[in-house]
């Protein structure tokens, strides 16, 4: 094993806790960002391209028929593959958070349309399910299972809000472990079935999951409700027959206690465990190789690699499977950076460059890398994200189109927890909704002086029937700081002035006209 430091990052801001990889013939995306896409990507889905130890960010682009994904962290994904004569693949996505901490309970299907030098294309499909829909849920993870000719996906784990029953003022934004429920889901038909299984009492959530064939395991994870990591290996088999299908589970021995962890694939069979944490204050150093058989796992203490200094010190650390037995890892580097979110990151190669040939995996691994954002949850379980098997091959891409994040706008600026105003109170750990419309983010409305801001409708003191109104009218808002200033501001409206006809003379006087000859006559005349 082998640890590379990527020495030049460029806007590593955008790689925080969270994020996942994938991997689409050969080339590593990066997809989940922690802020709202920009204009420079309104995917947020990028290409990594590393190159002498430096790592550039080049925008992906979605078909025109493709529907809207928003930058989802810690959410759960595998690979769907489809003919086994092609080597392509599709990405299942379930759930996640948004950049306004919303939990999404959709999934979506990711296919690669078109690639060249210049330009990399998606299609990205919002699969409908009907039946046990899972609940919106992070931290969880999604396999797929073979079985006498069918294939279906399946869902376990995570953390949910607490429901809006149980909730108070304290607590409003706590989250929970979502129920140790199976779930099934059917993409030929898009429906889901749950199973409640006697062997799992806990919920569990950031753990590692490795699929083979009709069986699934499951290792390490983190339980809030006992805030303890299951030492458990858990194994679910899954038969699909002509009838309903039917899900066992079985308690196995050798079991690691770990959250957190990301698995990579290093061969048809084998894979290594790498990172997590162990308890609340200490991380997992140590790193295991896992061989799958038929019908048998087998989970060996393996020799690690040299860890840096700054590695062994940290408080933290996160990262996602790059495939081909390589891992991408972040640490903090607030400490030692200008930039507070800047991050160190590190390359991981699990096996030799003899070893390292293309192949066809048979086998998925799903790993959740749980430390999520601070205060919800222990303090280490605050850079959660998710981990996943991909093929992933030197990048050799056109260095043009690179994204660059100084031609955007600052992130603070925008969102719903934002100080709309000098007298603005809305804190994301202490606001309780305040409209009959608000559910789990302040109801905002666009002030459009300048070029326009949002405001918190509660900050300036609208009522519900105003709120409504001003939502539903085609009229421009301006907020308290700006309405004088847009009056004093206002052009003066235009005083139509009225156009003085010309008066009409009542009567015209009769004038005889006299030529020449007649006026000589009658002035002789006049004369006499």
């Amino acid at each position: 094993m082998s640890l590379q430091v990527v020495s030049a990052v460029s806007n590593s801001s955008l790689l925080q806790p969270g994020f996942s990889l994938l991997n689409f013939g050969g080339h590593v995306f990066f997809f989940g960002q922690k802020g709202w896409p920009k204009r420079s990507c309104p995917t947020g889905v990028f290409l990594l391209d590393i190159k002498q130890n430096e790592l550039k960010m080049k925008p992906a682009f979605f078909s025109k028929d493709s529907c809207y994904l928003p930058p989802l962290r810690y959410p759960a994904l595998c690979t769907l593959r489809g003919n086994a004569e092609f080597d392509e693949c599709q990405y299942i996505i379930h759930g996640g958070k948004t950049p306004n901490n919303d939990l999404s309970d959709k999934i979506y299907v990711m296919s690669l349309v078109s690639k060249n030098s210049k330009k990399i294309t998606f299609q990205c499909v919002e699969k409908d399910l009907g039946g046990d829909v899972p609940e919106a849920r992070y931290g969880h993870t999604i396999n797929v299972v073979h079985s006498r000719g069918k294939s279906m996906s399946v869902i376990f784990g995570g953390r949910s809000y607490t429901p809006l029953a149980q909730r108070t003022t304290e607590k409003w934004n706590s989250v929970v472990d979502c129920l140790p429920s199976v779930f099934l889901v059917d993409f030929e038909f898009g429906c889901c079935t749950s199973y409640v299984l006697p062997e799992l009492q806990d919920g569990l959530s950031f753990h590692v999951s490795v699929a083979r064939n009709d069986t699934i395991y499951i290792l390490g994870g983190h339980s809030l409700q006992n805030n303890t990591r299951s030492p458990s290996l858990y194994r679910l088999k899954v038969d699909l027959p002509l009838g309903s299908p039917a899900v066992t589970c079985t308690i196995l021995p050798g079991g690691i206690s770990v959250s957190s962890a990301i698995v990579t694939q290093t061969g048809d069979t084998e894979f290594v465990l790498v990172g997590g944490y162990q308890s609340d204050n200490q991380k997992r150093l140590a790193c295991n190789t896992i061989v799958l058989e038929d019908n048998k796992i087998e989970i060996v203490e393996r020799v690690s690699p040299d860890w840096t200094p700054d590695i062994k010190h940290c408080r933290m650390w996160f990262g996602c499977d790059m495939g081909k037995g390589s891992v991408l890892l972040g640490i903090p580097g607030a400490t030692k950076q200008l930039i507070s979110d800047a991050n160190y990151f590190y390359i991981l190669r699990c096996k030799g460059a003899e070893e390292d040939k293309e192949e066809e995996p048979a086998a998925q691994i799903c790993s959740q890398t749980s430390t999520e954002d601070p205060g919800d949850s222990t303090p280490f379980e605050d850079s959660e994200e998710f981990c996943f098997s991909a093929e992933a091959n030197s990048f050799d891409v056109d260095d043009t189109d690179t994204y660059n994040e100084d031609d955007e706008e600052d992130e603070s600026e925008t969102g719903y927890w934002i100080t709309c105003c000098a007298s603005c109170n809305i804190d994301i750990n202490t606001w309780v909704p305040f409209y009959s419309t608000e559910l789990n983010k302040p109801a905002m409305i666009l002030c459009s002086s300048g070029a326009g801001h949002w405001v918190h409708a509660q900050c300036m003191d609208l009522s519900e029937s105003m709120l409504l109104r001003l939502s539903e009218a085609n009229v421009k808002y301006f907020c308290n700081e700006h309405v004088d200033l847009n009056k004093g501001l206002q052009t003066p409206k235009k005083v139509v002035q009225l156009k003085k006809q010309p008066m009409k003379p009542l009567g015209k006087k009769k004038t005889m006209k006299l030529s020449t000859p007649t006026k000589k006559s009658f002035l002789r005349r006049l004369f006499e």
